[in-house]
């Protein structure tokens, strides 16, 4: 009946078709909004492009190849340069679609267009082409875009919104962490693992994990054999879409619902109060150098997307092939877009940014003082609550670890951290000056006025280089199965093998490197500053020597999770070192002043020929904003190869020092007591410490006033 009639809620804005295009009505579209979009009435398209002198979309069956439909874009449907259409009585599960662009060709002047060419849409939020994992695309066949719904339910979804203070950011690879037979998963190498895995993760104590590259990658690009063994990029760093999920993450298909499998597990992390942080690469793409495939950005507008030399050839500060033209006013506003559209539909907490370093060059390849790009995210109000960690160094050489444009919003990999904790911890000569600055929040890199006190991201492994059990494993890095003669990776490792090269049966080597490995652990929970480490860490995963595993897609990179048994000392301490650090405020920040005449961070004077490095941690103990009581910690730190002995300072009447944590294992049979009634009293004060140890101290009230 007339009553019953439903009508669109567009009609009352008179959205009716007005041409007919190949078969199809259609109008002219929402030109403010880029990419496609399903509407009530259909599906809107829109596309911009400088160069191009005209536009046709293509509408693809599902896995078919050639278009069922061509539709150009009418002179009247382009405004400035963009083009906009909606197309009527489109279902979004019916179809995929691509771009074919008509312009000018000149290559010295950057200008690439071909009419032939099937092109990605820039801002696609779902790719065909790549989902499956390991199937190499056929040149022939192009990249095609899907049209997502965006419904999915978040359930009142609060963030957990946690200061940069309190993180403990947990860096892994999505496919290496769940792959291997022994991780126990239904769905292993998919988002859906990584939730499986979220009891484990609370179990641990971190609070954030950052996943490596999850944006639409093509582990193809570079596919070749060694030995008989394949190897493509495993990482990766080489985007293919910027807007959408790598869909060969996903446990399941999800035609046209692409990413719910990643909500639902960012969902769970945060309902478990642990943030999700995504590894973004705006310094290059997939499509590489003037050899590289033509896909998507090449055919847009060659010149705007990419640095490119004035005689049109590819700037690679990136090291793959080219470098996104960041502080171009359109790549500004697509890299913005993005960052927005991730933390409104996905609702991502913060980004890692590779390389961040270019995101600061100019179209000539010069830093800038003040990039547009860098402050534009600093300042951006949806971006206003995520976290923005800088890789601050390029592949070109330019290395701004301690002076990244910030404005106090910006955090970085504290690649200084990394190096002179090294060199300390095995114990190079001369570094325990150097080294309490790193401990201390290198304020001699963020002066606190300027950078605040959240700057310093500080991680001794992350996926580039060495795992931890590796770096006092080997003094070498050993990459020849990645098939570039062992020349590939950095030979600035910083390790010590302990003794013997790689695997060995001696004991005193293996509890040697056990304790080098607790010692580092227990400095990294220690420092003020965000701690970082690589996923297996917390139980000795290793790589076998390979410091550079971005082409290993197998044992080398997946985690074992047999070792989490094997070495159950390992993650125990782990996991008592990140609740220790949780549960004393004063490590992390500062939180009160002590009643007890201690300063806030105390680096002891040495004594005369003592080789331990002492630092003491003084405050209050506020817990959910209560000044509880005095808190004192004390590291000492010995990295050299005899006994020492050294005194704690002096306390009141009725305080005592207490042994926290032991990695010599001479006051402490595990290394760490069982409950904090367990920790042995120093009566005294003064302490021997075992070679290459460390021990850490707290300050507690005995019952009985002993004169």
């Amino acid at each position: 009946m007339e009553e019953n009639k439903i009508i669109s809620p567009l009609s009352s804005i008179h959205m009716i078709p007005m041409d007919v295009i190949d078969g199809f009505k259609v109008r002219p579209g929402m030109y403010e909004i880029n990419g496609a979009v399903a509407i009530p009435c259909g599906v809107n398209f829109t596309v911009h492009s400088f160069g191009a002198t005209s536009c046709e979309l293509l509408l693809f069956k599902r896995m078919e190849e050639e278009p069922y439909a061509v539709l150009r874009f009418p002179e009247n449907y382009k405004i400035g340069k963009v083009y906009s259409m909606i197309v009527f009585g489109l279902k979004i599960e019916e179809f995929e679609y691509a771009y074919r662009l008509d312009g000018p060709y000149n290559p010295q002047k950057g200008l690439l267009f071909d009419k032939d060419k099937c092109l990605l849409d820039i801002y696609a939020k779902a790719v065909t082409g790549q989902s499956v994992w390991g199937m190499e695309k056929k040149e022939t066949v192009c990249y095609k875009a899907r049209v997502v719904k965006d419904d999915f339910d978040w359930r009142n979804n609060g963030r957990p919104l946690i200061p940069m203070a309190d993180l403990i950011i947990y860096e892994m690879h999505i496919r290496g962490l769940t792959y291997h037979k022994s991780s126990g998963v239904k769905y292993p190498g998919t988002f859906e693992g990584l939730r499986e895995k979220i009891p484990y993760l609370k179990e641990l104590g971190i609070n954030a994990v950052e996943l490596m590259p999850i944006f639409e990658f093509d582990e193809m690009s570079d596919y070749r054999e060694v030995d008989g063994k394949p190897l493509i990029n495993y990482w990766g760093y080489n985007t293919v879409s910027f807007f959408a999920p790598n869909t060969s993450y996903a446990g399941k298909v999800e035609y046209n619902r692409e990413g719910t499998e990643l909500k639902e597990l960012i969902k769970e992390l945060n309902d478990n109060g642990i943030e999700c942080f995504l590894d973004v690469v705006f310094n290059h793409t997939a499509e590489g150098n003037e050899q590289g495939p033509f896909f998507s950005f090449k055919g847009f507008d060659n010149n705007i997307y990419y640095m490119l030399t004035p005689e049109g050839y590819y700037y690679n500060f990136s090291g793959c092939g080219n470098t996104l033209n960041c502080n171009h006013p359109i790549v500004q506003q697509m890299i913005l877009e993005c960052l927005r559209y991730w933390v409104t539909a996905y609702h991502i907490d913060g980004f890692r940014f590779d390389l961040a370093s270019i995101l600061g060059r100019n179209e000539d390849g010069s830093p800038m003082s003040k990039p547009p790009l860098l402050q534009s995210l600093a300042f951006d109000p949806i971006l206003g609550n995520v976290k923005l960690i800088a890789e601050a160094w390029d592949a070109g050489g330019l290395y701004q670890v301690g002076s990244f444009p910030a404005w106090n919003r910006w955090a970085e990999w504290n690649g200084k951290y990394r190096d002179d904790m090294r060199n300390f911890l095995k114990g190079d000569y001369g570094m325990a000056d150097i080294a309490a600055q790193r401990i201390t929040g290198s304020r001699d890199l963020y002066l606190p006025e300027f950078r605040g006190t959240n700057a310093s991201v500080n991680f001794l492994t992350c996926h580039d280089g060495f795992t931890l059990w590796d770096l006092y494993s080997y003094n070498m890095k050993h990459n020849e199965a990645n098939g570039w003669d062992n020349t590939d990776g950095s030979d600035d490792n910083r390790s010590w093998n302990c003794g013997v090269e790689g695997e060995t049966e001696d004991k005193e080597i293996l509890a040697l490197r056990r304790r080098m490995i607790k010692n580092a652990a227990a400095v990294l929970m220690l420092s003020r500053g965000t701690p970082m480490f690589l996923a297996g860490d917390e139980f000795g995963n290793t790589q076998y020597g390979n410091n550079n595993a971005y082409c290993q897609d197998n044992e080398t990179s997946w985690l074992n999770w047999d070792m989490l048994e094997k070495n159950r000392d390992i993650y125990d301490f782990f996991k008592y070192m990140i609740q220790f650090r949780k549960k004393h405020v004063i490590v992390r920040k500062f939180s009160g002043r002590c009643s007890l005449g201690f300063p806030e961070i105390h680096v002891m004077e040495p004594e005369e020929n003592l080789k331990v490095l002492r630092i003491v941690y003084a405050g209050r103990n506020a817990q959910d904003g209560i000044n509880d009581k005095d808190d004192i910690v004390c590291l000492a730190i010995n990295v050299f190869w005899e006994e020492q002995e050294f005194l704690l300072p002096g306390l009141v009447p009725g305080m005592e020092w207490f042994v926290a944590a032991d990695t010599g294992l001479k006051y402490l049979a595990d290394g760490i007591p069982r409950s904090e009634e367990d920790m042995p009293e120093v009566a005294c004060g003064r302490m021997r410490m075992m070679p290459r140890s460390l021990c850490v101290f707290v300050v507690k009230e005995v019952r009985e006033f002993r004169m």
